[in-house]
């Protein structure tokens, strides 16, 4: 028999619900409630200073912008992440060369937010791990051309940023000024605070980019100083280690580092990785030039 009255049909179709309900009751029950992340402001930190001078977060403006880079970076957790991850391979590096040359210490973030601590380059031609300029390598006596480009030799172009920042710091009086003419430019820095008659960054009135670069500064500075109070844990085996090497001197041509690599005893991919400068995979050398060619000695790398 067929129970084709509207009534049966009724019955069936509330019963169907009663079981979907029930079933979905029995399978939530067993399985554990996730709360959802809450997603809260940070408060600034206090005595917050580049190089020793401090950011006067009591004016309104400079708090919101420094406000505003904080949080950027703390819910941007996949390069918060990583730049935790890398300074563990870089700044052990960057730190000497700077203590050498009487820097101060925070000048490293600068590399950071500059590059992310890779070999970028960006759409206006600037490369390496602290972007230089093609025009400001030659000033300083990098070389650059097809075969070699030394903007890629994170010791030589430490040494670079180290003589322009002494400079900036000659001419603006400043930490802070000169941190902010890495940017800009020292001319265009000069040029603005005569202009608006002011003597401080933070009473600047500048472009986005130039007005945003040392909050972002400051941002990851207080990040990576203090990477759990923003629910970052890396654990120290999660961080990039920095492979020794030894420094071959070398003052000929090599027809081909891939044979000159395998000859001690690494292979290609390793000798770029470690010497990013040489851009071909010969190194032309008719000056006659001495330079040092980085061979790891770990046999993990």
């Amino acid at each position: 028999m067929y129970f084709t009255t509207p009534t049966i049909c009724k019955r069936y179709y509330l019963i169907l619900l009663l079981g979907v309900f029930l079933f979905a009751s029995f399978t939530l029950s067993n399985k554990e409630v996730i709360n959802p992340t809450t997603i809260q402001s940070y408060p600034l930190p206090e005595n917050l200073n580049f190089a020793g001078e401090p950011v006067p977060i009591h004016i309104p403006d400079v708090y919101e912008r420094m406000d505003r880079e904080l949080m950027v970076n703390a819910y941007w957790h996949s390069n918060s992440l990583l730049m935790i991850k890398r300074i563990n391979k870089y700044f052990p590096i960057i730190e000497p060369i700077l203590e050498k040359h009487n820097v101060p210490n925070d000048f490293k973030y600068i590399a950071v937010i500059e590059s992310g601590l890779i070999n970028a380059t960006s759409p206006a031609g600037a490369k390496g791990i602290w972007q230089i300029m093609r025009a400001t390598a030659k000033d300083f006596k990098l070389e650059v051309n097809k075969n070699v480009d030394e903007r890629y030799h994170l010791e030589k172009t430490t040494e670079l940023a180290c003589k322009y920042f002494l400079k900036a710091k000659e001419k603006f009086g400043s930490w802070t000024l000169a941190a902010a003419s890495y940017n800009s430019g020292r001319a265009r820095i000069a040029r603005y605070l005569t202009t608006q008659q002011v003597n401080t960054y933070y009473d600047l009135l500048l472009g986005e980019e130039t007005g945003r670069y040392v909050f972002r500064i400051l941002a990851m500075k207080e990040l990576l100083t203090n990477p759990s109070r923003y629910g970052f844990e890396v654990p120290s085996s999660h961080k990039y280690k920095r492979v020794l090497t030894r420094k071959l001197p070398v003052d000929t041509a090599i027809s081909n580092l891939a044979s000159f690599a395998k000859m001690h005893k690494v292979n290609y991919k390793q000798l770029k990785i470690f010497n990013p400068w040489l851009l071909e995979n010969h190194l032309n050398n008719k000056s006659r030039k001495q330079y040092y060619i980085e061979i790891p000695t770990s046999k993990e790398n």
